[in-house]
């Protein structure tokens, strides 16, 4: 069950952002509330995490080493 809740704070806006709700006040006859709502979903839409897709190359460094066994691995590490 999803709930509404409607809050009312006060925020200061960056000068980029209060243009942007201008415009689209301007543009779509919204009201302020409105405006700043439909910019916030938009971003939430827009970075959605799932929708990024993210890859970096690899390269083979040569290790030598077994990750298989932590505490083997520490003591290399270590000096031991």
């Amino acid at each position: 069950m999803m709930y509404s809740i409607e809050m009312r704070t006060t925020i200061a806006l960056d000068q980029d952002i209060v243009a942007a709700v201008q415009a689209l006040r301007q543009t779509q006859g919204m009201g302020l509330s409105e405006a700043v709502n439909a910019l916030a979903r938009r971003g939430l839409t827009e970075s959605n995490p799932s929708n990024f897709t993210f890859s970096s190359p690899s390269f083979e460094m040569g290790a030598k080493l077994d990750f298989s066994n932590t505490a083997e691995l520490l003591d290399i590490l270590d000096g031991h």
